[in-house]
C-alpha cells in the first residue's frame, strides 16, 4: 500500500456537483465527491493512508466532532444524506489491482437500490434526540420529606439520621419510577404522532436525582420540528418535575443504515 492508496468515507448522497465545495474533515482535509457513474449516487469522501484513525480519548472527540461538522453542512446543502461512522476506509486492492474508487464504485453499484431509497426516504427529514427525565423529591410525600429531614437537632442519632434519609431517597426513587412509567406511554404515543419513526437510544447524560422517562432518537420532516417542540412544551407543563432535553436537528444518524460490508480496519488492508 501507499499514501492516499485508500478513500476515508463519510457519506453517500445524491450526486451534487459542487455539494464538498471548500468544505474540509478531519485534521483539515479536504473533502471531494466521487460519483459512481450509473447511480446517481457521490460518495464524500478524503483521500488517507489505508489505516484507521487512532489517538487518545480527547483526539477522537475532536475527529468525531470534525466529521460530524463535515457531514451536517453537507447535509444541509443537500438535503440527504447517509451519513458513516466514524472511520470508515475502503483501500485499494493491490491483489486484485482494484483502487479504492473502483472498490467503493463497485459496493455502491452492488447496493445501488438499498443506497438510493434509502436517500429518498431520508429526503427533508433530520433526526432529533429527545431526553426526557423526572427530577425526584420535587413532589409527594412532603409530610415525610419533614419528618425525615437531615438537619436540625431532632434527638435522632447519626445513624438513624442516614438510615431514614436512605429510606426516604428509596421512596422517592420508587415514587419517580412509578411515575415515569405511567409518562412514557403517552410521552412515546404524542411523539409518534409528529414524528416518523422513534429509536430509543441510551439518554447522553445521567443527572444525579433524576429518573429517565424517555431517551430517544426521532425522525421528523423539518416542517415538524416545532410540533416535536410543542408536544414536549405540553408535557412539561403537564408535569413541573419533568426535565426534558431537545436536541438537533442532525442528519439521520440513527436511521441511515447503509454500511460498507466489511469493518473499517479490514477494508482498510
Amino acid at each position: 500500500m501507499t499514501e492516499d492508496s485508500a478513500l476515508y468515507v463519510y457519506a453517500l448522497l445524491p450526486d451534487r456537483p459542487g455539494a464538498a465545495d471548500g468544505v474540509t474533515g478531519l485534521d483539515g482535509r479536504r473533502l471531494r465527491l466521487v460519483p459512481v457513474q450509473g447511480t446517481g449516487v457521490a460518495a464524500l469522501v478524503h483521500d488517507a493512508v489505508p489505516e484507521p484513525f487512532q489517538g487518545d480519548d480527547d483526539q477522537v472527540r475532536r475527529w468525531v466532532a470534525e466529521q460530524s461538522e463535515a457531514v451536517t453542512t453537507v447535509w444541509e446543502r443537500t438535503g440527504s444524506l447517509l451519513p458513516m461512522t466514524f472511520n470508515v476506509l475502503v483501500a485499494a486492492d493491490t491483489a486484485s489491482g482494484r483502487g479504492a474508487e473502483q472498490r467503493l464504485g463497485d459496493w455502491v453499484r452492488d447496493q445501488r437500490d438499498a443506497v438510493t431509497g434509502q436517500l429518498d426516504a431520508l429526503a427533508g427529514r433530520c433526526e432529533l434526540r429527545v431526553e426526557v427525565a423526572l427530577e425526584r423529591g420535587t413532589g409527594g410525600e412532603p409530610g415525610a420529606r419533614a419528618a425525615d429531614t437531615e438537619s436540625g437537632d431532632d434527638g435522632r442519632s447519626p445513624g438513624m439520621r442516614r438510615l431514614l434519609a436512605k429510606q426516604r431517597e428509596q421512596r422517592e426513587k420508587n415514587t419517580a419510577g412509578q411515575l415515569a412509567d405511567s409518562l412514557h406511554a403517552g410521552l412515546r404515543r404524542r411523539l409518534l404522532s409528529v414524528a416518523e419513526d422513534l429509536r430509543d437510544r441510551g439518554p447522553a447524560q445521567r443527572a444525579p436525582g433524576e429518573t429517565a422517562v424517555l431517551s430517544a432518537a426521532l425522525l421528523v420532516r423539518r416542517e415538524d420540528i416545532d410540533a416535536v417542540g410543542a408536544v414536549l412544551s405540553e408535557a412539561g407543563a403537564g408535569e413541573p418535575a419533568l426535565r426534558i432535553r431537545f436536541l438537533g436537528p442532525w442528519p439521520p444518524y440513527s436511521f441511515a443504515e447503509t454500511r460498507p460490508h466489511e469493518p473499517a480496519d479490514q477494508a482498510a488492508r
